[in-house]
């Protein structure tokens, strides 16, 4: 059985505050775009429970790090009679590029597990199960857009429909380390709680002056590269353009007339859906 995870963009990243666990509240709107991978899994005869393959872009962490292997194995703690079984990964989207990949994969294996072994298993459920894989893996269970608050668990279904719009997605190679993006925010600098539910409700011509995303600036103090990919998609026409997660990935929103075909050196990853 196969299946093929999407990625995400962030339109917005606020973060709002500081938490006694250590994680950090955020506001953001978590938006599906089809960039995807593929997974594969059969059941298997070996002997090992779970036989990992991956091809596509290079996976830069062992495997029991990975989180597909993790969310086969947190199933087969609650789910004894979960067979052995051989699983491929196929990787195209980005890593480390703020585009929820790896969390998409994650998910995408505990909702391929369930649906070939008829484990039965909940929505509800399957959240909890995602939540313990990393905070974006939740979002990629439900799979539409959504307001997220928490460290990004607590999702609303908003309605946001860019159908009408081409999104361009540029990515410069560029690994941006999600906790070091972290710490590199300024204490207690937090935007205002609320601001961005307020902001995306407006028309999307005023996003460029309302929406930001608060790691822009660090992340573009240690790679302008990954600035001028912005400015470079504003200079071009886009609506609206700005770094999706913790980076390096930039997005534009064009009107579908106005999409162009871009020059970007030939080591980036440049697609739009």
């Amino acid at each position: 059985m196969v299946s093929f995870p999407n990625c995400k963009i962030n339109i917005g990243l606020n973060i709002t505050g500081k938490r006694a666990d250590g994680y950090h509240n955020l506001e953001t709107i978590f938006y599906p775009i089809q960039i995807k991978d593929a997974i594969e899994i059969v059941a298997s005869e070996h002997e090992s429970e779970l036989n990992f393959t991956s091809s596509g872009n290079a996976v830069n962490v062992e495997d029991e790090n990975n989180l597909c292997v993790k969310a086969y194995h947190l199933l087969k703690k609650d789910f004894t009679n979960l067979p052995s079984i051989k699983m491929h990964l196929h990787k195209n989207i980005p890593m480390g590029a703020g585009l929820g990949g790896g969390s998409a994969d994650a998910s995408g294996v505990l909702l391929l597990l369930n649906k070939k072994f008829n484990l039965n298993i909940s929505q509800n459920k399957l959240i909890d199960y995602a939540l313990q894989l990393g905070s974006d893996c939740p979002f990629f269970v439900i799979n539409k857009s959504c307001f997220a608050t928490g460290r990004g668990e607590i999702m609303n279904e908003m309605a946001i429909d860019l159908s009408a719009y081409k999104i361009m997605i540029v990515n410069p190679g560029i690994h941006v380390n999600t906790g070091e993006a972290f710490s590199n925010l300024k204490k207690n600098n937090f935007s205002p709680i609320g601001e961005l539910e307020i902001s995306i409700k407006k028309d999307i011509t005023t996003w460029r002056e309302n929406i930001k995303n608060d790691f822009e600036k660090p992340v573009f103090e240690k790679h302008p590269e990954i600035e001028l990919i912005k400015n470079t998609l504003y200079e071009h026409g886009a609506i609206y353009s700005a770094m999706s997660g913790s980076g390096s990935s930039v997005f534009g929103i064009f009107k579908q007339e106005k999409v162009t075909k871009l020059k970007f050196p030939a080591h980036y990853f440049c697609q739009t859906v």
